[in-house]
């Protein structure tokens, strides 16, 4: 069995965005260790009388570890607290002004109170409830020694160290349900755009029943006519006929169990035939009666159904566009076949230029007024996503983008030769 290796420890806030956040925890334990290190040694020395010796100990044992705590809060604590318990046993030994806090001098008290932060930031609230009742303990056994009698300052540590570990854990708390929200919110974006494409994909699919079925119909009739349209047929020939007939009516059983899988509860079947570039100038007459100043440029050539289909879409999502985020502007509709140039060098690049391309184009102006939200720019939208799904089926290509005068271009180069569809 292998040992699953564990993960070093992180700092404290060494998530931030910001580096001189993630610093900001190691400079706090340096400056508190520099600092706390000889004051330490200096009180206990000089206002308790303890010996110089054990002095330096107390001080290393109670200072030192804070820069553990920066990784490790926990691990420090245990080092801390146990050095802080026995420096008060060691000021029993001692005779110290009465006024002079016991059992636990204010530089220990500074040293442990950041401690407790450092916990708060790391551990859950188990842990920082059992450190407090050992501190609160602690300092309830330590007061039945008191050489002076016991007073209120005899508590400070445990109120201090309870506010402290109180508001750390609140605000590591608060870290991480900011966290997770913004995780989640992360996913919940993700599943969007996914569901977003699939959604596009089924209507594309759906669409496209139509076309394909067309064409199966076709090679239904042809078959099952061969023998009437064709004379002296010889019989193996009538029978494959005859199997194409039937095997073509089998597929489109088969398209039409198919779509009842892609379409939703709320798609009712759509009777009228797929729209393709005849149609393309009733969607620009309708944009016009909307508003929107547009120029048409037709084109008449004979194309593949889905490409017809595709061309009609791409211009409906264009002009849609214009008309919700650019009001009013003047815009240009061009739809025109580009046909093979002569190269002298052939390209490797898939779907070559040597073949006769549909070109649609769709640029509008700056819009009057103000739009009432921005243009689709980072491809996340509903209808550049219907775009490039349609540009992709058919092996074409799609540019669409914003224009340096506050306009918008989508150009569309979609293939008219069936071997750049696969």
């Amino acid at each position: 069995m292998t040992a699953v290796e564990e993960e070093p420890p992180r700092a404290l806030l060494a998530g931030a965005s910001r580096r001189w956040v993630r610093l900001l925890p190691w400079a706090v334990a340096f400056v508190l260790s520099v600092a706390l290190l000889p004051t330490t040694i200096q009180v206990l020395t000089a206002d308790y009388g303890l010996n110089g010796g054990l002095a330096s100990a107390l001080a290393v044992a109670q200072a030192a570890p804070l820069l553990l705590a920066v990784v490790r809060p926990l691990q420090a604590w245990y080092v801390i607290f146990a050095a802080d318990v026995a420096g008060a046993l060691a000021l029993l030994t001692v005779d110290f002004k009465e006024q002079l806090l016991w059992p636990f001098p204010p530089m220990e008290i500074v040293g442990y109170v950041g401690l407790c932060l450092a916990l708060g930031l790391r551990e859950p609230r188990r842990t920082l409830l059992l450190v407090w009742l050992a501190t609160a303990g602690a300092n309830v056994a330590l007061g039945f020694f008191a050489p002076n009698g016991t007073s209120a300052m005899n508590v400070l540590l445990t109120i201090l160290s309870g506010v402290v570990l109180v508001l750390g854990g609140a605000l590591r708390e608060r870290y991480d349900a900011q966290r997770r929200l913004a995780e989640q919110e992360t996913i919940s974006e993700a599943e969007r755009d996914r569901r977003t494409l699939l959604e596009e994909r089924a209507r594309i699919a759906r669409e496209l029943h139509d076309v394909v079925a067309h064409h199966m119909s076709v090679i239904t009739v042809q078959a099952d006519t061969a023998a009437y349209r064709l004379e002296r047929l010889p019989p193996d020939v009538q029978e494959e006929f005859t199997s194409i007939a039937a095997t073509s009516r089998e597929s489109l059983g088969e398209m039409r169990r198919l779509l009842g899988v892609l379409r939703n509860e709320e798609a009712n079947g759509e009777l009228a035939p797929q729209p393709g570039l005849t149609r393309i100038g009733q969607l620009v007459e309708a944009t016009a009666r909307a508003g929107v100043p547009v120029e048409f440029t037709p084109c008449d050539a004979d194309v593949p159904e889905a490409v017809g289909l595709s061309a009609y879409r791409i211009v409906q999502e264009a002009l849609a566009n214009v008309v919700r985020h650019a009001p009013g502007a003047p815009t240009q509709v061009s739809v025109s076949v580009s046909q093979p140039e002569p190269m002298s060098e052939p390209t490797t690049e898939s779907g070559s230029e040597d073949s006769a391309r549909l070109t649609v184009l769709v640029v509008n102006g700056p819009s009057p007024q103000p739009p009432a939200a921005p243009l689709e720019e980072g491809g996340t939208g509903h209808g550049l996503v219907g775009m490039r799904e349609r540009v992709r089926l058919v092996g074409g290509t799609l540019d669409a983008g914003p224009l340096p005068d506050g306009g918008f271009r989508v150009a569309a180069q979609l293939p008219l030769t069936e071997k750049d569809f696969t």
